[in-house]
């Protein structure tokens, strides 16, 4: 393992601070459209804000292997753009009244205006990606989106049912980790040098850093829906739930759970609603079987596993940005 030491947020944010205001610029730009409602539909969730994790690991993938080209900011403003998307489209199928502490754009907007939008974001993105002639970015983003669509009608088939650990973690790939992936292996593939050896050896090492780094991602945002407060996490808590789906500490508390706590579980999944079961019941059995811790030590794993992925990178500064990333992922708040 190197003794390379870990960038601070402050040093990332340095790093990265002209790049992502670029793809800020770009992603802005690439979003107008001739039809009003969609540039009023895109600027809105532009302006929603996010953590811009994923143009950030493409940034990142590319400095460590030397890409300066302009394509890391066009396909930075890729990824944002599909993200964006999906989640325009996550929110009309959970029928979400809020994303990031604003009302949700099919609130504001309607469902029919919204998937369109979403539609239009989604061709916009390849447009986009198209501009680089490059035949594996165009494999990549490809396999992404059917991928992420392929997740959300699995999850759509099994809300309100019971799903092991497999299930939960092969969701989990295609709604979020899937995209880390791509975004990772997209930095290699618009960098032709071959200094780092073999480039379909290296894209997959990167690709391997996004997987396990998306996986962390996901099971603490499942943590947070359950834990944080409403305040701090910008939508309603126990939304997972409330919609019917198992994540990673719900499955570890009914696989361990006496009668009782199986039935209560069951009950807020089916019902879609806790009328029944109060959600601090579900609280309580879920701390009573360290479900919660369970989920967290998964997800620290996962983000350790990350680390490991890109140790034997060469050192530089995007290589201590990429050993910082995880850590980030594990220890935020919403």
């Amino acid at each position: 393992m190197s003794t390379l030491s870990i960038a601070t947020a402050a040093e990332v944010f340095d790093l990265l601070r002209d790049d992502l205001a670029a793809i800020e610029q770009e992603f802005s730009r690439q979003s107008a459209s001739n039809v009003e409602v969609i540039t009023d539909i895109a600027r809105y969730l532009i302006a929603g804000g996010g953590k811009r994790i994923r143009p950030l690991l493409l940034l990142l993938s590319a400095k460590a292997l030397g890409c300066t080209s302009e394509s890391r900011i066009r396909l930075g403003a890729v990824v944002e753009m599909l993200h964006t998307a999906t989640l325009v489209h996550d929110d009309i199928i959970d029928e979400a009244d809020t994303r990031r502490g604003r009302p949700s754009s099919n609130t504001t907007w309607g469902n029919a205006k919204c998937v369109l939008a979403g539609d239009w974001l989604y061709m916009q993105s390849f447009s986009t990606a198209l501009e680089e002639r490059n035949f594996r970015v165009l494999e990549l983003l490809i396999s992404l989106t059917q991928q992420m669509v392929e997740g959300e009608l699995l999850q759509i088939e099994k809300l309100g049912h019971l799903i092991n650990e497999e299930e939960y973690f092969d969701l989990i790939f295609r709604k979020t980790a899937c995209l880390f992936k791509v975004s990772m292996q997209l930095g290699a593939a618009i960098t032709p040098s071959r200094d780092f050896g073999d480039p379909e050896e290296i894209e997959a090492q990167l690709g391997e850093y996004g997987r396990n780094l998306g996986l962390a991602f996901q099971i603490v945002d499942d943590v947070l829906d359950l834990t944080a407060a409403e305040d701090v996490l910008g939508k309603p808590v126990a939304s997972d739930l409330r919609e019917g789906k198992a994540t990673l500490a719900v499955i570890h508390a009914l696989e361990r759970g006496t009668g009782a706590d199986r039935e209560a579980i069951r009950t807020v999944l089916a019902d879609r609603s806790f009328t029944r079961v109060s959600h601090p019941q579900i609280l309580e059995i879920l701390q009573r079987h360290g479900s919660i811790d369970y989920a967290m030590d998964t997800a620290c794993a996962y983000a350790e596993a990350a680390r490991l992925t890109v140790a034997d990178l060469p050192d530089s500064e995007a290589k201590r940005a990429l050993l910082w990333v995880p850590g980030f992922v594990t220890s935020r708040d919403r």
